[in-house]
């Protein structure tokens, strides 16, 4: 993301669940969110937008109506690339995935969408069952070399969400993960993406 906006992208990020009741209190939620603000304006976002849905819930809430959600906010932001969270371990990541497939098909807004693409996150991705539910098997790795001390300041915004290494969600493991991904493409450090459709065009890439 900060790669992306230093070069000039516009970047909104849609921050669909919330650390919020039931299972959190009012003060958490205003402490992630408060969390929240401070990484996106480390990475340069030029818009957050919060739908404030209650984490692990999202299962409540009708299809039809979740997918409508993301439907909307991507009618409204008429985004070319879309980063969704990765079909994984997490069932918030799971349904906000699955909304976002049937939100960026090819017609209406989503034929603007140049890019589809889902990331992975710590704690999450890396602990499905292997070969009894979908591996992450990166087919696009961007170079994050020259923003990766962005990127940790941004993780370290997140005070209630770090942890200490060697736990997952630590500064520590993020910065090994970068290191790997960087170092299976050619990059210092790396962030990896697995591309669900691109329709870019070749010559954006400098030729072929």
């Amino acid at each position: 993301m900060a790669r992306f906006t230093r070069a000039g992208g516009h970047l909104t990020i849609l921050t669909v669940a919330a650390h919020m009741p039931p299972l959190f209190t009012d003060a958490v939620h205003r402490q992630t969110v408060s969390e929240g603000r401070k990484a996106h304006a480390l990475v340069g976002a030029h818009e957050s937008i919060w739908l404030d849905k209650p984490a692990v819930f999202l299962n409540d809430i009708p299809t039809s109506a979740f997918n409508k959600l993301i439907l909307d906010a991507i009618n409204d932001v008429k985004p070319q690339v879309l980063l969704i969270p990765y079909y994984d371990r997490h069932v918030d990541h799971r349904i906000i995935f699955d909304a976002a497939m049937v939100a960026s098909r090819p017609v209406g807004s989503g034929k603007g969408i140049r890019i589809v693409a889902a990331y992975e996150t710590l704690s999450e991705t890396h602990w499905n069952a292997p070969h009894l539910e979908p591996n992450f098997t990166p087919n696009w790795v961007v170079d994050i070399t020259d923003t990766l001390d962005i990127k940790l300041q941004a993780m370290a915004c997140y005070e209630s969400q770090v942890h200490p290494f060697p736990e997952p969600r630590s500064l520590e493991a993020l910065r090994a993960l970068a290191l790997f991904r960087g170092s299976q493409a050619g990059f210092a450090f790396g962030e990896a993406f697995h591309i669900i459709r691109m329709t870019a065009a070749p010559e954006k890439f400098g030729g072929l």
